[in-house]
């Protein structure tokens, strides 16, 4: 026969009364005497219906009749290994409590950090859920149904976690779980961190990938891009592409359109990367399309023309690489680094001997390749510019055209090249539109 204090909380729940008795109930006070539990009836309403006064009759006859018994034994916690989940096997008394269960372990060691936390409830429902660190709670999410609760975040490495869980039976009864556990410690070697480009809140041209380097290799690539998103407003189709292990970028199938607002989510943060790597920290970046800028470089008429959003603002006499000794390339070029003033030494892209320059202080120079082809400032070229190529590689033209040109553009924005048999490398720089957009998705690891 249980104690008459679980019999008053059954009979609580039917009659609607509010419970003095959870403090017995729950060990935090001795057990009730004869007149406390006296105390404890309701006040009789002759607005109820007779069935009523016979459970209070039961009541005060069963509880007087086990006064003697251990009234404050704690009840056990709903869903523990360890405990048993049945109060009694009375008729009368029997209570339904949820079982709940955690994915993980009570008290487990070194629990992987790419773990999602989940806790469910069978015969009744989850009320609250909440797993926290002592660098706060872990974000999940409870089911419509109260059926189960899931993590959306993963695990930090080295933390102790505190799961606590309530729960509801079908019969109204309350079930509670507890418990804890602690995740494998990793290091730095073991972690691989995100940086994304472009920078949050910059503006960038119609050109710009989204590029995402990790400092430690990914050799699982399905999983992280599985957790790596673009969301553009307005919405265009596009793709990620695996440059490398440490490399991936993401292009929209033709340049982006003007004004776009993009926002990019790596949240990778615990997810396997690969040979007991994990990533280290999700990345959110939002950044912003400017005006639509393409320039076209016909090197065999020695002209640039600047478009903005379909029109021509101007066409710029230019001089590109003397052929074929610096012949410079064809193909789509994006703007990559901007700078007022730049030193320039031939020796740091091969060139030496009589060709070989060190120009301190190059004006409006603006870079398109990795290799060293820029397009800036050529006072000294002048007289060829708009009939001839001169230069070792590079876009040179007056320096009121430069400044003109460098204070109009941003980073991204789209340089077209034609007329020479020199092809543009896809790595060599942001290179991504010189790859069709279908052989540009193949290398996405999801394809």
């Amino acid at each position: 026969m249980p104690p008459p204090v679980i019999l008053l909380e059954r009979l609580r729940r039917g009659a609607g009364f509010p419970n003095p008795a959870d403090k017995y109930r729950w060990g935090v006070a001795p057990s009730p005497s004869r007149e406390t539990l006296h105390t404890m009836l309701p006040v009789p309403n002759p607005k109820r219906r007779a069935p009523f006064a016979a459970g209070v009759a039961l009541l005060v006859c069963t509880g007087l009749a086990l006064t003697g018994c251990n009234a404050t034994k704690d009840l056990p916690v709903v869903g523990d290994d360890n405990s048993p989940t049945d109060a009694s096997t009375s008729p009368v008394a029997q209570a339904s409590p949820a079982k709940l269960h955690v994915n993980v372990k009570r008290g487990a060691k070194n629990v992987s950090v790419d773990t999602l936390v989940e806790v469910s409830a069978t015969g009744g429902s989850l009320k609250n859920v909440a797993v926290s660190s002592s660098a706060g709670k872990v974000a999940g999410a409870l089911a419509k149904s109260g059926a189960d609760w899931k993590a959306t975040d993963r695990l930090e490495p080295g933390t102790t976690y505190t799961v606590r869980a309530l729960g509801r039976g079908e019969d109204g009864t309350t079930s509670r779980w507890t418990s804890t556990f602690t995740t494998q410690a990793l290091t730095l070697d073991q972690q691989t961190y995100p940086s994304v480009a472009p920078l949050q809140g910059q503006t960038v041209g119609v050109g710009m990938p989204v590029i995402v380097h990790f400092d430690v290799p990914v050799t699982d690539k399905k999983s992280f891009e599985r957790n790596m998103h673009v969301d553009a407003t307005p919405a265009q189709p596009g793709t990620w592409h695996w440059v490398s292990d440490t490399e991936a970028h993401w292009r929209p199938k033709s340049y982006w359109k003007a004004g776009t607002k993009v926002h990019v989510a790596v949240d990778v943060n615990g997810v396997s990367a690969g040979n007991g790597i994990y990533g280290q920290e999700n990345r959110d970046v939002d950044f912003n399309i400017g005006d639509a800028h393409v320039y076209k470089v016909n090197m065999a008429t020695d002209e640039m023309q600047v478009f903005s959003n379909g029109k021509l603002l101007r066409t710029i006499p230019i001089t590109t690489g003397q052929q074929p000794a610096y012949t410079t390339r064809s193909g789509t070029k994006v703007i990559i680094e901007k700078f007022v003033s730049k030193d320039m030494n031939s020796e740091t892209v091969g060139i030496t001997g009589a060709d070989a320059y060190n120009i301190k202080g190059v004006q409006y120079a603006m870079r398109v390749t990795y290799s060293g082809e820029f397009i800036h400032a050529a006072p000294w070229s002048v007289y060829a510019q708009g009939s001839e190529n001169v230069s070792h590689g590079c876009t040179g033209m007056s320096t009121e055209n430069a400044k003109w040109l460098f204070d109009l553009s941003n980073v991204g924005d789209v340089v077209e090249y034609t007329g020479t048999d020199r092809p543009m490398e896809p790595d060599n720089g942001y290179g991504d539109w010189n790859i069709a957009y279908k052989d540009y998705r193949s290398a996405s690891a999801l394809s």
